[in-house]
């Protein structure tokens, strides 16, 4: 089982899991077509499925295309207003690609249907792999949109928390240093925060992802995975986990907000020209 890691729009990534024996291919949270079916072509692999984690448009927006090009391709979501869905899938579903094994995990929070992906190979040396969409981050979570700190409380530890430890974790969104800018606020003694920081840092100048991370190395330096840890219940004031849980959301909500950038929708008019036609006129 190989992993593309490829990255699109501003901050986003979408997956594609290849089959090395086939040849076949699941792509994880298709949004730009365009970039997709080159990776594809350039790996001389066949697109079989979309897994789509939730229905937001930066992770779910190239699914109609791709049906549409790629005749007879499924697409896997918990979701009903996740594009060109052909299959709905639910808690503890598996599925099979070739050799690939998956487990559907729900995790209702930062939307109410959002699925986050955990895959496999039987017999296989590597480690298990979990595609977490914008439920876990490297050293974050996702925000709560459409749910409760109760539900991603049992997301974090009840579901994703319980997968083995080796687990390599691949989200929806590079924002690993801004998390541990975050995590070093909460803990600030914490010497894997600080390691683990740097190095993002240092990916981050070269243009490079900090994506995997793995299940065991986020419990050492991801709060929202440290919620009974001492200096992270100092931090928010509170004991209950769930309640912890709650005001580290709020906090990092609040944490030095970038300054106002324009919505990325405005920002794809614009690099595809829709604007031009009224620039022109004045």
């Amino acid at each position: 089982m190989k992993v593309k890691v490829i990255s699109v729009l501003e901050d986003n990534y979408m997956y594609l899991v290849i089959e090395e024996s086939t040849r076949d291919a699941v792509a994880v949270d298709a949004a730009v077509p365009k970039r997709l079916l080159e990776i594809i072509r350039k790996e001389d692999v066949v697109l079989r499925a979309i897994l789509t984690t939730h229905h937001h448009w930066d992770h779910a927006r190239g699914n109609e295309e791709l049906a549409q090009l790629l005749p007879g391709l499924r697409v896997f979501g918990a979701d009903e207003r996740i594009g060109a869905l052909t299959h709905r899938v639910t808690h503890g579903q598996e599925l099979s690609f070739g050799a690939i094994r998956v487990r559907c995990l729900f995790t209702p929070c930062h939307t109410s249907g959002h699925m986050c992906y955990f895959m496999w190979e039987d017999n296989s040396p590597d480690a298990p792999a979990l595609f977490s969409g914008d439920t876990l981050f490297v050293g974050g979570c996702g925000q709560f949109f459409e749910g409760t700190a109760e539900q991603m409380h049992t997301n974090l530890t009840q579901i994703l928390g319980a997968l083995p430890k080796d687990t390599k974790v691949f989200c929806g969104h590079e924002c690993t240093v801004r998390n541990l800018k975050f995590a070093l606020k909460v803990e600030p003694e914490n010497e894997m925060v600080k390691e683990r920081l740097a190095w993002a840092k240092q990916r981050d100048d070269e243009d490079l992802p900090t994506v995997p991370s793995t299940l065991q190395e986020e419990f050492l330096y991801n709060p929202f995975l440290r919620v009974t840890e001492e200096p992270v219940q100092r931090f928010t004031g509170r004991t209950d986990p769930v309640e912890v849980l709650r005001v580290l959301r709020s906090e990092r909500d609040n944490f030095k907000k970038p300054k106002e950038r324009p919505n990325p929708q405005a920002m794809l008019a614009f690099d595809w020209g829709l604007f031009r036609p009224f620039l022109e006129k004045k």
